[in-house]
């Protein structure tokens, strides 16, 4: 089965945030898929399995089994263009454990179609704050993830969690995000419960940033950095009760495996 690495999020190689996606040509075990997550050892592994409409779609990390991947999605699409196994005139139709997601070229742009991840104000447990040693001057919390406003761009880029402590906290993973200068808003992601000490770009963390952004600028549309050592720049749009959230891949390696 062919299984391809590449790099979402960005139109340079070593740059964005990384995802295996594998290709099955059959039904495959959970403990398999999850091993082949582990031996590829990135934030997110995607298997992809045809189905006559779409494509069935679960994600992997070294550790455990996702709900909603944005750049593995993304990277996804990315091969199924790319490769041949769909013109890029047609659209990507994905069947996931979060509903149905779907994809689109628009303007050199791989648009991703996504729900809305609301999150509300909430008391941050004490060694959230402490683990990452900032003064927030807003804590959210949606189904997966706590959200954290700090007062600057220089605050989030400049965070050295304790990642120990973090760990502790009952949480997919947390976003730390402010206004910014350059964009709209950055952002970084940190999720060492399921095996992600820091996501170089989290396409399903602007499925929460997006909404919350709307709120604080009043607007729709947004262009995203997320501030990690690969960096990544996405563009987002709150539809009702979607965000639509594009980027560029890029492949960087394309294998078979054996076992």
């Amino acid at each position: 089965m062919k299984i391809y690495q590449v790099d979402a999020f960005t139109e340079k190689p070593f740059r964005g945030n990384p995802a295996a996606v594998c290709v099955l040509d059959r039904q495959v075990e959970d403990a398999w898929m999850q091993n082949v997550a582990k031996e590829m050892n990135l934030s997110e592994t995607a298997f992809l399995l045809s189905n006559g409409e779409g494509y069935n779609l679960r994600w992997f990390t070294p550790t455990s089994e996702v709900d909603l991947c944005g750049h593995a999605t993304l990277a996804s699409a990315h091969i199924l263009w790319e490769r041949g196994y769909l013109n890029k005139e047609q659209e990507a139709k994905f069947f996931t454990k979060s509903g149905l997601l779907s994809a689109k070229m628009s303007d050199g742009w791989i648009q991703l179609d996504f729900p809305v991840t609301l999150e509300k104000e909430t008391e941050a447990p004490a060694e959230l704050i402490s683990s990452l040693g900032v003064e927030p001057i807003y804590v959210g919390k949606n189904i997966f993830d706590y959200l954290i406003e700090v007062e600057s761009e220089d605050i989030v880029k400049n965070i050295r969690p304790d990642f120990i402590k973090l760990m502790k906290v009952p949480m997919r993973g947390v976003i730390v995000t402010a206004k910014s200068e350059e964009y709209d808003f950055v952002s970084r992601f940190f999720a060492p419960g399921i095996g992600i000490f820091e996501d170089p770009v989290t396409g399903s963390a602007h499925c929460c940033l997006g909404p919350y952004w709307m709120k604080k600028l009043k607007k729709d549309t947004f262009t995203a950095y997320q501030a990690s050592e690969r960096g990544g720049i996405l563009k987002v749009q709150i539809a009702g009760e979607r965000v639509l959230i594009s980027g560029k891949a890029v492949t960087v390696m394309e294998g078979q495996l054996l076992y």
